[in-house]
């Protein structure tokens, strides 16, 4: 997980977890994730992935964390209606090919009054995973979440990376290197040569409660 990431979801997401939480999380990059390192309270931590990206000891094939539950496709979250009050997913959206319909999934196993996070790169370069489909901004995130019935309580793009004498968008600054080219990245930055710092967009959507 890249700083940015970490950062806006620390800024803006952290107040979204209360003792007790019943959280999905999306494609977790670790065991714990960087997201359940940065929550300090007490919650009931659900990951899930594709199926087809767990390996048989029920972690992910590539490297990352174990995966509770398998989802048949991206579409597919094995779980009952309204089962999480947080849904959580960091640098997934841009791998999925129909979004919208990735949307309504996870408000349909979001509790009502419970909140949908997504936290998606926008100046980072293609990268596939095994595909890179979508760069989306606030509007377009606040469409996404208006289509499934999610009224969006936040929606920012931004960097709040640290940021050198001189910089551009990109990926983050280092973000992803080797221990070389992380030195003479920050060389490159000391002596006033630009460096990249990442965008992302976070988004915190809210699911209605049920009408009485």
């Amino acid at each position: 997980m890249h700083p940015n990431s970490v950062l806006l979801f620390r800024n803006y997401a952290l107040n979204q977890f209360s003792d007790g939480s019943r959280v999905l999380e999306i494609g977790p990059d670790d065991d714990p994730s960087t997201f359940r390192r940065e929550v300090r309270v007490s919650t009931k931590w659900t990951t899930a992935d594709l199926a087809s990206e767990v390996g048989e000891e029920g972690g992910r094939r590539w490297g990352g964390g174990a995966v509770h539950l398998g989802m048949p496709s991206e579409y597919e979250i094995p779980a009952e209606d309204d089962a999480f009050d947080v849904v959580l997913s960091g640098q997934v959206i841009e791998h999925v090919r129909r979004p919208w319909k990735w949307m309504a999934e996870l408000a349909r196993v979001c509790s009502p009054g419970g909140v949908v996070i997504t936290v998606n790169p926008v100046s980072w370069p293609y990268h596939e995973a095994p595909i890179d489909c979508w760069r989306i901004f606030p509007e377009g995130m606040t469409a996404l979440c208006s289509e499934v019935g999610l009224a969006v309580e936040l929606s920012r793009c931004e960097s709040l990376e640290p940021k050198p004498r001189r910089w551009y968008p990109g990926q983050s600054h280092g973000s992803g290197l080797g221990r070389k080219a992380q030195l003479l990245d920050r060389a490159a930055s000391a002596i006033g040569w630009p460096v990249p710092v990442a965008f992302d967009t976070i988004t915190v959507a809210r699911c209605p409660t049920t009408e009485t």
